[in-house]
């Protein structure tokens, strides 16, 4: 009883801290938001951005001090050693929390780019950080079901537009591209029905990061697969902000960009059906990967990681490469 008291205790001084960290960083960074947007001189505006990824990496390093201060989470971590703050990466992970976000923040900061996500229209109303993500330019995607585009043909590839446009964007400074590519959080309705065909995850949807690799592949210098998993269970913000989730397991992939993994997503059936192969290949892995970060002893999972698959060995032999240029 005691004890649960004290995690309620806990929990209310740590979302207190988070939100009072939120408004410190914010501040300063819708300011100098404003100050880009009316002033339209490039110079300016790159002197803009490197000030807002400065408080937005400042508000994650407050995060992780806090997490240090107030918790006892042990933290399991492989593939990290080779990463570079200066480079430009494609971040793909599992989501079984929004917890997540945190927990991606907080094992690649100071290591790679600030992470910027693709996120729902929806979002920009969330209070404080919906204005700063616009700020930060986190491109906002308006979803569209296959039955309201039969009725609106004229809003298909608004999706893609607005994928392009981030991705011109994300062009001119080093960055950390994130997408959960099952496209929502794993829950065991959610996996029945879909009639997943993995243990601990949802399908994977490449359609995505295939385009993105075709818009940025030759400014992107690698691409993280990213496996995350909670033997306590995954739990929520107020289970983290407690004290409850104490063990959080990650494991990073760095795997080379190819000139075959850029091709036309869309146009190019046979490039289609490769590169869903080919994802379909890693999240297989990765699906045996979560359940050795969940019930391996952390210290026996390095002696035999698994090799990634190659996108090379997906394409018909039949073939010639996909050449993103012709």
């Amino acid at each position: 009883m005691i004890r649960a008291i004290f995690n309620h205790l806990r929990g209310v001084v740590s979302l207190f801290i988070h939100v009072a960290n939120t408004v410190l960083w914010a501040t300063p960074l819708l300011i100098t938001a404003v100050f880009k947007f009316c002033i339209p001189l490039k110079s300016f505006r790159d002197l803009c951005d490197g000030f807002l990824n400065r408080f937005a990496g400042n508000w994650v390093g407050v995060n992780c001090w806090t997490q240090r201060l107030l918790y006892r989470i042990s933290w399991h971590e492989s593939g990290l050693d080779t990463l570079r703050a200066r480079e430009w990466y494609l971040v793909v992970a599992n989501h079984q929390s929004w917890l997540d976000i945190l927990v991606l923040q907080k094992v690649f900061h100071k290591k790679i780019p600030f992470l910027k996500f693709f996120l729902k229209k929806e979002l920009i109303w969330f209070p404080i950080l919906g204005l700063a993500w616009w700020a930060l330019d986190f491109p906002f995607m308006k979803r569209y079901s296959k039955s309201f585009i039969k009725k609106h043909p004229h809003l298909a590839g608004r999706d893609l537009d607005a994928t392009r446009k981030a991705c011109a964007k994300f062009k001119t400074m080093p960055v950390s591209i994130m997408n959960f590519v099952e496209g929502t959080r794993f829950t065991g309705e959610k996996h029945d029905r879909q009639k997943s065909p993995y243990r601990n995850l949802l399908r994977p949807k490449a359609g995505g990061i295939a385009f993105t690799l075709g818009a940025m592949g030759h400014h992107l210098n690698s691409f993280l697969d990213v496996t995350i998993a909670y033997p306590d269970g995954a739990g929520n913000f107020w289970d983290y902000f407690c004290g409850n989730i104490t063990d959080i397991r990650v494991q990073v992939r760095e795997l080379p960009i190819t000139q075959e993994m850029l091709g036309d997503y869309y146009s190019d059936r046979q490039f289609r059906k490769t590169f869903q192969k080919w994802l379909n290949s890693m999240w297989e892995q990765k699906d045996r990967c979560v359940e050795d970060l969940m019930f391996t002893p952390y210290c026996d999972l390095k002696s035999s990681p698994s090799i990634p698959p190659r996108f090379i060995d997906h394409l018909p032999v039949s073939e010639p490469l996909a050449d993103s240029e012709k």
